[in-house]
């Protein structure tokens, strides 16, 4: 296994999710399974900065592994254990002149999660503080937390 892939094993399990029961320390490493307490609607996304990537689970597998662009120099993507506020399927950023922000997903004030037409960027730091990724993985995404309760989403930005 990558290292990658064994530190999302080693290092999913955030407080929050802990103390909730949402999820325990008994995992298996061979298949990246984790334990979320029977709940197979359970989405957690986390987002890994220093790799620029994202795993998408959902009921302890892992669904996808995607590349994004988090902040370039000078910004910041917040780090945390995030739940979804509210979606935006068409949004159009209003701090930067109207850019297209495709099948957003707010989780923290003005930071989405959402599709970019710079896939030329994906993988490096390159963003204003957003996780972007491509249009289409970010379609996927969307609609698969949106017909989700956002209670049983967890989006966790981290190092």
């Amino acid at each position: 296994m990558g290292g990658f892939a064994k530190r999302i094993v080693m290092s999913f399990f955030p407080a929050t999710l802990l103390a909730a029961g949402l999820l325990t320390a008994t995992h298996a490493i061979a298949d990246e399974r984790f334990s979320t307490a029977g709940r197979s609607d359970l989405i957690v996304i986390r987002v890994d900065v220093s790799e620029q990537r994202m795993v998408v689970m959902r009921g302890g597998r892992r669904m996808h592994d995607w590349p994004v662009s988090t902040a370039r120099a000078g910004k910041i993507t917040p780090r945390g254990t995030y739940q979804p506020q509210w979606f935006s399927r068409d949004h159009k950023s209003s701090l930067y002149d109207g850019a297209p922000m495709p099948f957003s997903i707010f989780y923290s004030g003005n930071y989405a999660i959402h599709g970019t037409y710079a896939t030329g960027a994906l993988g490096r730091p390159a963003s204003a503080g957003c996780v972007r990724l491509s249009p289409e993985n970010a379609r996927v995404l969307y609609e698969m937390v949106y017909a989700t309760d956002k209670a049983d989403t967890y989006i966790v930005v981290q190092d």
